[in-house]
């Protein structure tokens, strides 16, 4: 009974952080309404911040500081530098430049961008499948940032297609360093949006600018990703996790995210959700799909 008990708590907290996840392409792009790029992402890393500070301190296996070497505080200092700093100064410059619905679907090609780095950085062979997989993803991709027209290959906006997929680049290089790095988790993205933090002060004395809160919707957009962006999800995420008896069961969950995320856009944003968005979304998250397959495949 105990178990099952679990299981059911598993299924709500992930359903839980499917659903808080699946809010923020419409936040990103409702928020830079009323902030500039760098102002909305040191807003969020503050609040991010000052949210896992109060997790961890709370927690019964909170991250020792003082106890860290050298060699852990230059893994965070890297990883930092990858997530929150540069993938999100792209990620929001792409939603800057793009529809919610197209950057937020170009974003979610980083599993298989994973794919390739696994193979260069973790030796795993890769088998045929999963370079089917790819060329599936790879698909919608085309289909989206050519807004249906895959064989035209005119993109809609080359600048923020090459943003919204940089930036699926960069959150699979900081996947690759969190894989590797075995600390405890809310405290570990504590100490990289540290980093990320000093990262953008040093980015804002570079550029000479002054980060600038204008208006209260700014910085309720600013508090609300920071809060369930950067930090609270992934504390309901990993519990899930923890709670469930099979991660897969859970981890699958995710692949609702991004179609909720367009429903999201179409209710809040008030995008109009075009057909080639959602055929386009269904080839990368299918090239998703089959490349685990493949993996559990690989691994039974």
């Amino acid at each position: 009974m105990q178990k099952i008990t679990h299981q059911r708590k598993a299924y709500l907290l992930a359903l839980l952080a499917v659903l808080i996840w699946s809010t923020m392409s419409s936040a990103f792009k409702i928020t830079l309404r009323f902030l500039d790029v760098d102002s909305l992402l040191f807003g969020a890393v503050i609040n991010g911040i000052i949210i896992l500070g109060i997790v961890g301190y709370i927690s019964k296996r909170p991250l020792r500081f003082r106890q860290l070497s050298a060699k852990e505080y230059m893994s965070s200092a890297l990883m930092g530098f990858f997530n929150p700093f540069l993938y999100y100064l792209v990620l929001f410059k792409a939603y800057d430049l793009l529809e919610a619905q197209e950057a937020g679907t170009l974003n979610y090609i980083w599993p298989i961008v994973l794919v390739f780095f696994s193979m260069i950085f973790l030796k795993q062979k890769i088998r045929w499948q999963a370079i089917v997989s790819i060329f599936i993803s790879f698909g919608g991709i085309l289909i989206i940032s050519t807004h249906g027209h895959p064989l035209g290959l005119h993109f809609s906006n080359r600048v923020g297609v090459a943003l919204a997929v940089g930036s699926a680049i960069f959150w699979a290089a900081y996947w690759i360093l969190n894989m590797k790095d075995k600390r405890e988790d809310v405290g570990k993205i504590l100490l990289n949006l540290i980093f990320g933090l000093l990262y953008l002060v040093i980015y804002f004395i570079v550029i000479g600018k002054i980060p600038a809160f204008y208006s209260w919707q700014g910085i309720v957009g600013s508090l609300y990703i920071g809060i369930f962006e950067m930090s609270i999800t992934f504390v309901v995420w990993l519990k899930a996790l923890n709670y469930s008896k099979n991660t897969a069961k859970v981890s699958n969950l995710i692949y609702l995210s991004p179609f909720l995320g367009l429903l999201w856009i179409h209710l809040t944003v008030g995008e109009e959700i075009h057909l080639y968005t959602f055929v386009g979304l269904t080839f990368i998250v299918g090239g998703i799909i089959l490349q685990r397959i493949t993996e559990k495949r690989t691994a039974g």
